[in-house]
């Protein structure tokens, strides 16, 4: 009797933590790690506000979200949230927001952790960065360059903390061969530096020599000619047709002038740069002429920030639609296999379509596929 008494006991629990098991997989918790509190609180606040947004819009009660302040990188508070979240019955968690403590969280191996970061777009252990990794800009840039033909390319680039970095994305992508530039960011610097690049000093020199060659004739047609050579600053062409220039905010602003300066003519060459998020400040800036670069979907952003505003009256930070993103990704993945157990989860055949545009997970790789856009008369013309 008291065999049949354990057994039963025993049948009990068992089919109860598999009715347990498969309620569990009805419920989707998601955990946020985000600066709640502190410096940056704002942009916690907005990234809590992302995903309240794609709940809606999910319209699924089974889904739940557990915000957890991390503070700003700050290790400790990062550990607690985590902890919590855990114990909360979470497995998946969007965040953190900087690639600062990846190491840290990979202790957490059993829990998979969606960042906004694009520092790296390959599945690392535990963690999947979604953010718009320059691996993609580039590629979409490098595909815009050969339709328009441009075989004469020069890879532009700060000497700062991140130059290394940029190098070995560069090599990943067997771009290491390209022709490349780095530069001192220091205006006072810089000028000099792409003087040299362009030749400036050589191509000054031949047009005062051309002017000479004129200068004491009196012929109409001489004339005529040293009228057209004093309306030009530099006489020769630049030994490229094309830029890449890694960089953003004043110091892309001073790289671009210091082009025009040097007399590099846009309209011969082509001036592409990484995403700008569509930097209204952009259209301010006389110099910028005729510039391209890759970025997401500019009509979901603008739609996006319009209805974020409507709804809590700021504008959100860029990176906030990216956890928007997460949002409906960990969802798809979640419907799609009934459940979510690790990074594998996420590998799909097919392209996966968000607000920032279409991503494509293979082979444990994400990749965003970008469109090129340029600015013209105060506008973000997709081009």
């Amino acid at each position: 009797m008291k065999k049949i008494f354990l057994i039963l006991t025993y049948l009990t629990v068992f089919f109860n933590s598999i009715l347990f098991s498969e309620e569990r997989e009805k419920i989707l918790k998601i955990g946020l790690l985000a600066p709640l509190s502190g410096e940056f609180k704002d942009l916690g606040n907005s990234l809590l506000y992302s995903l309240q947004m794609a709940l809606e819009e999910i319209n699924d009660e089974n889904v739940f979200v557990i915000p957890r302040d991390t503070g700003f990188e700050d290790k400790e508070k990062l550990n607690i949230a985590i902890q919590e979240i855990r114990s909360e019955g979470a497995n998946i968690i969007i965040g953190p927001i900087t690639n600062k403590y990846f190491n840290e969280i990979k202790k957490y191996n059993d829990t998979i952790f969606i960042s906004p970061s694009n520092i790296n777009p390959e599945f690392t252990n535990n963690i999947i960065s979604v953010g718009i990794s320059l691996e993609s800009q580039l590629i979409a840039i490098l595909k815009f360059l050969k339709r328009q033909k441009k075989t004469k390319t020069v890879i532009m680039y700060p000497k700062n903390n991140y130059s290394d970095l940029i190098e070995k994305k560069l090599k990943k992508l067997n771009l290491d061969e390209m022709r490349k530039f780095s530069y001192n960011p220091n205006p006072e610097t810089l000028t000099g530096e792409i003087e040299i690049l362009t030749n400036y000093s050589q191509r000054k020199k031949n047009l005062e020599l051309r002017k000479k060659i004129f200068e004491d004739k009196e012929d109409e047609q001489s004339i005529k000619q040293l009228e057209k050579l004093n309306q030009l600053y530099t006489l020769g062409e630049v030994n490229f047709d094309s830029v890449i220039i890694i960089d953003f905010g004043n110091n892309l602003k001073s790289v671009l002038t210091s082009l025009v300066y040097t007399d590099v003519n846009s309209d011969k060459v082509l001036f592409t740069t990484v995403n700008q998020w569509f930097d209204e400040s952009i259209f301010y800036e006389n110099t910028i002429k005729n510039l391209y670069y890759p970025s997401i979907n500019y009509r979901e952003f603008k739609k996006y920030n319009d209805n974020f505003f409507k709804k809590y009256k700021i504008y959100p930070n860029e990176i906030t639609i990216l956890t928007y993103d997460a949002m409906g990704l960990i969802y798809y993945a979640w419907k799609k296999n009934g459940r979510i157990n690790s990074v594998n989860d996420f590998n799909f055949k097919n392209k996966i379509k968000g607000k920032i545009g279409t991503f494509r997970f293979y082979e444990r790789k994400v990749n965003q596929e970008l469109e090129i856009y340029k600015t013209d008369k105060n506008k973000f013309i997709k081009f």
